[in-house]
């Protein structure tokens, strides 16, 4: 079929044609905001899920509710080795001069501004990362002690201010949240405790792997109660189906019933997998028809293509020590796996693969469900594994074999 017309789109965050089973948590936060609006208490909101699954897709479908609703949005993501100070202060800059020209909040949007311009100054010595245009003069004392705790919450509570003179409500959107250090991230959930202390409009929507709940915890013990945490993960077979089939309907395409079954089935639910086979999919039918036949031949143009992108990128992250520890675990199947079961089909110690194993958390590779056990962030990550590393040339030696261990 015409190439040019196929409706699926695989990538990162990636807007798919159909986002199915999303809506009950965008009308969560659709109600969230109307609460923050009139002064009402409303918690933010914190999604958590594996990779795939359509986290950055629907941050950013919520991001476009938000401001169709006249809601005042900022959207960052968190990449490792970035601060937070210096991904929030030029998107709360951009924020509070469109808050400016609102007559009524343009006072409190000016002091804002102030105190965006203190906060910057006082901690460009700590987070040298900081890059921000400053429209007014700091005013002293204001969110200029150098203290990110204590800086940010003033700032946001200006904000806060600024956005409730305007009528409206302001939304900070971050992606990747996991990747933003326990101190930083203490400091927002410091700042967010006193902004819902006083009522103001200010709300955070995150989005971030499953360890972002522990993380968050560990960061201030109250963060429990700021913050609902919706789990997204795969789609359920209905709304999957929907995803797969209505993109090709729109464009006047037949898709068979086995052919959404069986695509179902192969890409368990997650959203992006579903993208991938519903493009290679359309790429090998004819006549505007897929039938199961499409898919099955489908299958391995769609496997390729993930393993090139998706999961390849990941793999070439990894050290060749943390490639061995991924494919003992892929050995041992899809898991969650215990931690000793890993070092034992290593022929290593828990304790010795610790600092591996701390590291592929840090990389957003794995993470603990429970405690002791390990499991994959990236769905089929396991079968990918098998595929990038086939053999038995990967596995230790045998004990006292006295021979060093074939590269990967």
């Amino acid at each position: 079929m015409d190439a040019i017309r196929n409706p699926y789109a695989p990538g990162a965050g990636t807007r798919p044609p159909e986002l199915a089973g999303r809506d009950a948590i965008r009308e969560k936060l659709r109600v969230s905001i109307g609460r923050l609006r009139i002064g009402r208490p409303a918690k933010s909101l914190v999604m958590v899920g594996l990779r795939g699954v359509g986290k950055t897709v629907l941050l950013n479908r919520m991001l476009i509710d938000a401001e169709t609703a006249g809601i005042h949005t900022v959207y960052a993501e968190a990449p490792e080795g970035r601060s937070l100070p210096s991904l929030l202060a030029p998107q709360l800059r951009s924020a509070l001069l469109r808050i400016s020209r609102v007559e009524q909040a343009k006072d409190k949007a000016i002091r804002a501004l102030r105190a965006l311009a203190g906060f910057a100054r006082s901690l460009k010595v700590t987070y040298s990362d900081i890059e921000v245009g400053l429209d007014y003069e700091p005013e002293a004392g204001l969110a200029d002690n150098g203290d990110l705790e204590g800086d940010l919450t003033t700032l946001l509570t200006q904000v806060g201010e600024a956005a409730r003179d305007a009528g409206t409500a302001l939304v900070i959107f971050i992606d990747e949240l996991q990747y933003v250090v326990e101190e930083e991230l203490a400091a927002l959930i410091t700042a967010l405790h006193r902004i819902s202390q006083l009522s103001l409009p200010v709300t955070i929507v995150g989005a971030g792997l499953p360890q972002l709940r522990g993380r968050a915890g560990n960061a201030k013990s109250y963060a429990e109660r700021l913050f609902d945490y919706p789990e997204i993960g795969p789609l359920e077979p209905p709304a999957a189906r929907v995803a797969f089939v209505k993109p090709s309907q729109d464009e006047g395409v037949t898709v068979d019933p086995d052919a959404a079954d069986l695509v179902v089935t192969m890409t368990q639910g997650y959203p992006y997998f579903v993208q991938e086979w519903g493009k290679s999919a359309w790429d090998v039918a004819s006549d505007d028809h897929i039938t199961v036949e499409n898919v099955r031949e489908a299958t391995p143009l769609a496997i390729a293509a993930l393993d090139e992108s998706f999961f390849r990128v990941r793999f070439d992250r990894m050290t060749v020590a943390e490639k061995i520890f991924l494919r003992a675990m892929a050995d041992l199947g899809a898991g969650p796996h215990r931690s000793g079961d890993i070092a034992g089909r290593l022929g290593r110690t828990s304790q010795s693969l610790g600092p591996i194993r701390s590291s592929l958390i840090t990389k957003g590779m794995i993470w603990s469900p429970n405690h002791g056990d390990t499991a994959f962030t990236v769905p089929m990550f396991d079968q990918y594994m098998k595929r990038i590393m086939p053999g038995d040339d990967w596995q230790p030696p045998p004990v006292g074999a006295g021979t060093a261990r074939k590269g990967s």
